[in-house]
């Protein structure tokens, strides 16, 4: 048996679109407090640069959408240790 590494649940044929990725983030903030933009492209840019970032949109980490974190104004970086964001 092959052993996987990163995300127990995806493999690298799981792909987002831009379109798709655009909908879930708007459809995240219907019911929460969306980041301002400036702090979302701040967070997005760490995410984006971060080691444990996975098929270019995946957390290593927690497993989510990078993109749709970032834009949650609650939310935190779930990077061990310390968070990427800077906060």
């Amino acid at each position: 048996m092959q052993s996987v590494q990163g995300c127990k649940g995806c493999s690298e044929s799981v792909q987002v679109s831009p379109e798709k990725l655009a909908r879930l983030v708007e459809m995240a903030t219907l019911n929460r407090i969306a980041a301002s933009d400036e702090e979302y492209e701040r967070r997005l840019d760490r995410c984006l640069s971060c080691p444990s970032l996975q098929y270019g949109t995946t957390c290593r980490h927690c497993g989510c959408l990078v993109a749709v974190r970032a834009k949650l104004l609650d939310s935190e970086c779930p990077y061990p240790g310390e968070s990427r964001w800077g906060e």
